[in-house]
């Protein structure tokens, strides 16, 4: 039976293009993009070919104002460390969420290390910040507002306009991870009013391993790699020049099908939700109903456990997760859950199901046919569940 991938938010397969784009490069042996001869120069415009596809993706009027990384990871790293460190004469007080991913998370953590302060807001029942407390959190002390896009947990989309509107009137930088939102939903930078934003190239079926970070022309930056002068100087190290190329042709595709994709992923999401009462009872469906992510449902079980479902669908030959793949492991609740009221128990049985392109209409079918079984399954044996 063929496999279903529901767990697209952890990895995509590579587009075609993609794969045809890499292999050409691989096989075109191109030199370092540092060097100063004919093989350098080739592979120098061959990045700056791609830095022009990604920028056109975001609405980044100067591809200079795009730096590439390693990963999402490293981009929210260097905008978080790079900002902070670069003002800090400004002051040392940065402003974010109780919903944020790991990365800003120990981020800000390594920061407090080194004498900042951060004041963490909460959010509402979907997950949502309210931009009120933010003006009440920032002071004369604040540099840095750093509040993610799409949430990779329950997918809430946040007002990351409003919120840029406020950071501006204060004159406080703002940066946003948009490591699941870019390539997926339309982002425009311009009219975000961003200072800084995270990315990733998996997200857009692009390679993993391969990130971006846009950051607007003026905004002061220290390097979080020291070395060469790679980047504009923003990111020392040997450029992953395979990987960026194949970022930048599944950015020129994601920009092309923007769409069509968010119009298939919109379907299938409606089509679960529609579906779901007539499987299973007694859950919980997470992340706000209109603000959120196309591809994502967040689906809280009640009586049993994410892993054991995860692990029973897997021997049916569907994928899905319990919470994002960098937090995959931990015997903790997800406190991005937690924060939006969801008790422990709950928290634990949850479900994130990711869709892709790749996906049909019949995947969802048997998707909750599979469920179905499962938590009846597993209900059975729960000493918690009573019907």
């Amino acid at each position: 039976m063929n496999m279903i991938n529901l767990d697209h938010i952890s990895a995509n397969p590579l587009l075609p293009e993609v794969q045809e784009a890499m292999i050409k490069a691989i096989q075109g042996n191109y030199g370092n993009p540092s060097s100063q001869h004919k093989m350098g120069e080739q592979a120098s415009e061959a990045i700056e070919q791609a830095r022009e596809s990604v920028a056109r993706l975001i609405n980044c009027k100067a591809p200079k104002e795009i730096v590439f990384a390693s990963c999402g990871t490293e981009s929210v790293n260097h905008a978080v460390k790079g900002i902070a460190l670069a003002n800090s004469d400004k002051g040392k007080h940065i402003v974010t969420s109780n919903i944020e991913h790991n990365a800003v998370i120990r981020s800000l953590r390594r920061l407090k290390m080194m004498g900042f302060q951060v004041t963490s807001i909460p959010v509402d029942k979907y997950g949502r910040v309210n931009p009120g407390h933010v003006i009440k959190a920032i002071r004369e002390d604040t540099i840095l507002v750093t509040i993610m896009h799409g949430n990779n947990e329950v997918g809430t989309i946040q007002p990351i306009k409003e919120i840029s509107q406020i950071t501006r009137e204060k004159n406080v930088l703002f940066h946003t991870d948009a490591v699941d939102s870019v390539g997926v939903v339309p982002i425009d930078v311009q009219e975000l009013g961003v200072d800084a934003l995270s990315f990733a190239s998996n997200p857009f079926y692009g390679p993993a391993g391969v990130g971006g970070l846009y950051i607007r022309a003026g905004v002061k930056l220290w390097p979080l790699l020291e070395g060469g002068a790679q980047e504009n100087n923003k990111r020392a190290g040997t450029e992953n020049l395979i990987g960026i190329i194949g970022m930048g042709v599944a950015a020129e595709l994601a920009k092309r099908d923007m769409a069509s994709r968010v119009s298939h992923l919109k379907n299938l999401r409606t089509i679960l939700l529609k579906d779901l009462p007539s499987y299973i009872d007694e859950y919980r469906i997470n992340g706000h109903p209109e603000h959120c992510l196309p591809n994502l449902v967040s689906l809280s079980l009640k009586y049993i456990e994410g892993e054991s479902v995860v692990l029973m669908l897997d021997d049916d030959n569907i994928e899905v997760s319990t919470r994002s793949a960098c937090a995959s492991g931990s015997l903790r609740a997800s406190h991005v859950l937690l924060s939006t009221g969801l008790g422990f128990a709950d928290a634990q049985g949850t479900l994130v199901i990711t869709f892709g392109i790749d996906n049909t209409e019949d995947d969802i079918t048997r998707f909750l046919a599979k469920l179905k079984t499962t938590v009846k399954t597993l209900r059975d044996y729960s000493p918690l569940y009573h019907k």
